[in-house]
């Protein structure tokens, strides 16, 4: 029961993020919830980047895989690790108290992470770690000062550099500035990638990023499609309906004068 009050308070109570937000200028992001290489794409990411540490416990993978075209098969050999069946909610095997001990609290449930904190959030938060030897993990992030995981993605990113003070990292953002179309770099931005140092090219990174945080969206809000198709059903209905209940109501003042 607990766990439920809980996702409740995540969905009704976003106010609780944008107080806490960062000054971080956020670079915008618009959810495909219809592209369905991206969400597969992301879920990839997510099972084989994130889901050691972070679990999605109100989600079922028999739901995604039919949300997201995935056959059972395919989903039962690549996406489903452990002991886990296809009807399984997408829980993790981490022990809580083993994991407060390892990262001061133990990693957040990511169902409603989107529904929280916004996309846009997760999308430059995912994008902007780098490198900070006084750190507890010897990473920092943009979005999330102090944060208290590694970056999981450096291998993928590469290693990156802040230039800034934090104040000019919150005032101006990480990536900004004239773009190097040789090294992804923009002349004057205080976040730069090393290059040669990550297996991604910033484009393919960003790219990924946007797969990730697609389908974190669509996990906070799985029903939205199909919520978004009945509307217009019903919007339908209603005009049809309208229309005669005018005429309706026409042949009754009608009489009545």
């Amino acid at each position: 029961m607990k766990k439920y009050l809980i996702a409740l308070l995540m969905v009704c109570l976003p106010g609780l993020a944008s107080a806490a937000a960062s000054n971080y200028p956020m670079e915008s992001f618009k959810a495909d919830l219809r592209d369905q290489e991206s969400l597969q794409r992301g879920m990839a990411l997510f099972v084989n980047r994130c889901m050691g540490c972070h679990s999605m416990e109100y989600q079922r993978f028999a739901r995604t895989a039919e949300d997201l075209g995935i056959p059972e098969d395919l989903m039962e050999e690549y996406l489903i690790l452990g002991d886990h069946a296809i009807n399984d909610l997408m829980t993790i095997s981490m022990d809580k108290g083993d994991a407060a001990g390892w990262f001061g609290a133990p990693p957040p449930d990511l169902t409603l992470e989107t529904r929280l904190r916004g996309s846009a959030w997760v999308y430059n938060y995912m994008r902007t770690f780098y490198r900070d030897d006084s750190a507890r993990f010897g990473v920092n992030n943009g979005v999330f000062a102090d944060v208290g995981m590694p970056n999981v993605l450096e291998d993928l990113q590469g290693i990156v550099i802040n230039h800034c003070s934090r104040e000019e990292l919150e005032a101006r953002g990480g990536f900004t500035g004239t773009l190097d179309p040789l090294t992804g770099n923009r002349s004057g931005q205080c976040l730069q990638v090393q290059p040669g140092t990550g297996s991604m090219t910033p484009a393919e990174f960003d790219q990924a990023i946007y797969d990730l945080t697609n389908f974190m969206t669509y996990v906070g809000e799985p029903s939205r499609l199909q919520a978004e198709r009945i509307g217009t059903y019903v919007l339908i209905f209603l005009a049809i309906f309208t229309f005669f209940a005018y005429l309706l109501k026409r042949e009754y003042w009608r009489d009545i004068h």
